[in-house]
């Protein structure tokens, strides 16, 4: 197929799925699912039109779903409005940390006694699929800054820190299979101290400062000058310099982006709650920024306020956030179904029913115990654990440091295997599970009333 017919396809597909997205959005597939389906169909199975190894490019695939990851990342920091102190952001805090830890160290287990996997490669391949991904998770993170649904913070905030647990657990076994000494005390130490306590408070401080930052210093500066022109290119701005710097010192760029969208929230937060107290029916709970302006502000005549430029900040970079992250996510998801055909292990499967029937929701009801969440939250939150764009990330990282061998082609087939069976189990079930729970919270509220 020539450039014009491609041109073609790709254009077909972008109509389709803009005109079924109604019909997607209430039936048992998501867009992520007909995206895997359209590779899979376009790859060496099917039509066999496309052959592409992301194994073999294994820096091109690292470098692509790192752009992806640290743009969903800032997007899903940028709607988390809710306190630290929330019940959400705790629940998310245990997941992400000792959850993710308890994951790992189940997988592993299984990966050695069941399949046979040396230790350290039974590790790396528990760091690569354990973590939650952030891009997939969208179908059940949070909506927009007003959702306070405590399943969706925890969903969110664990999609956004978990990289601080398991990229560490990765490198480590990484250090151990690669360091021609083996183990050593000083190798141990500098894992200790850079790899996991620096990456993780350097990451997060780094892209707090420079969210929280810029947000304050775009909202004065636009209020001056009463600028209301977009300003589409803030988001990938902030992304793109948080990120490099925090690499460029060894710190976490995956935790500085998503800690960049939490500054960058609390920077509105900051002018919203500025604003006179009797603006507002509830002084104590006020609406994001972005949701008090007028949308033809750009188009009328006027003085501006701090709380319209903080809203036209965070709107523009909302906005186009979500469009680099949709875009990416299509390309990433279609090219995964497309090198199926050389990755297919039915071990995969195996894993991945025991990741998300045994592992995940075990891990997580061991960490939410002395907790409030109710048993039926503990529940969906350890079923609701998608595994995605991330584990595929992972796998391309370590290939680049150093991963080869029969094992390594072994783990990363079982490792995309997982992500497939993720991909269309997750999504077939989160939407009626997420029914179910919205209607027993209307029943319960209203045997309340």
């Amino acid at each position: 197929m020539g450039f014009l017919g491609w041109t073609a396809a790709v254009g077909g597909l972008l109509l389709i799925m803009s005109l079924a997205s109604g019909w997607i959005k209430r039936g048992p597939i998501t867009v992520f699912a007909v995206y895997l389906i359209t590779g899979v169909i376009c790859g060496p199975w099917v039509l066999d039109q496309l052959r592409i190894d992301i194994a073999a490019h294994a820096e091109l695939t690292k470098n692509l779903t790192e752009i992806a990851m640290a743009a969903s990342l800032f997007i899903t920091g940028l709607k988390l409005r809710l306190p630290l102190k929330s019940a959400g952001w705790k629940t998310g805090l245990r997941l992400a940390f000792p959850g993710m830890l308890l994951t790992v160290a189940g997988v592993t287990l299984a990966a050695h006694y069941l399949f046979s996997l040396p230790w350290l490669m039974s590790l790396a391949f528990g760091a690569i699929v354990a973590p939650t991904d952030p891009v997939l998770a969208s179908l059940i993170s949070v909506n927009d800054a007003r959702d306070n649904d405590s399943l969706r913070v925890s969903l969110s905030s664990e999609a956004g820190l978990n990289d601080g647990t398991a990229l560490p657990v990765l490198m480590l076994a990484m250090l151990l299979m690669t360091n021609p000494d083996g183990f050593t005390l000083a190798a141990i130490g500098h894992w200790a101290l850079i790899d996991v306590l620096w990456a993780i408070l350097g990451g997060l401080g780094i892209g707090f400062m420079m969210g929280r930052f810029v947000g304050q210093y775009m909202t004065h500066l636009r209020h001056a000058h009463q600028d209301v022109a977009p300003n589409d290119f803030l988001a990938l701005a902030l992304i793109a310099l948080c990120y490099s710097l925090a690499q460029e010192l060894d710190a976490s760029g995956f935790l500085a982006a998503f800690a960049a969208g939490v500054g960058l929230r609390c920077a509105e937060i900051r002018v919203t709650y500025r604003l006179p107290a009797d603006n507002f029916s509830d002084s104590e709970h006020r609406p994001p920024a972005e949701i008090m302006i007028n949308p033809h502000i750009r188009h009328q005549e006027g003085e501006t306020s701090p709380a319209s430029s903080a809203g036209l900040i965070v709107g523009d970079a909302l906005s186009f956030g979500d469009t680099v992250e949709r875009l990416l996510a299509a390309i990433i998801i279609i090219v995964l179904g497309v090198t199926l055909a050389q990755h297919w292990d039915p071990q995969g499967l195996l894993m991945a029913a025991l990741l998300f029937v045994v592992i995940r929701p075990l891990s997580v009801w061991i960490v939410t115990m002395g907790t409030k969440t109710p048993p039926r939250q503990r529940l969906a939150l350890g079923w609701l654990g998608i595994r995605g764009i991330g584990s595929i990330n992972y796998t391309a990282w370590a290939y680049t440091h150093g991963l080869a061998g029969e094992d390594a082609t072994r783990i990363a087939n079982m490792a995309f295997t997982l992500v497939v069976a993720s991909v269309l189990i997750h999504g077939i079930s989160v939407t009626p599970l997420l029914n179910w729970r919205e209607a027993k919270l209307a029943e319960k509220a209203q045997k309340v009333k």
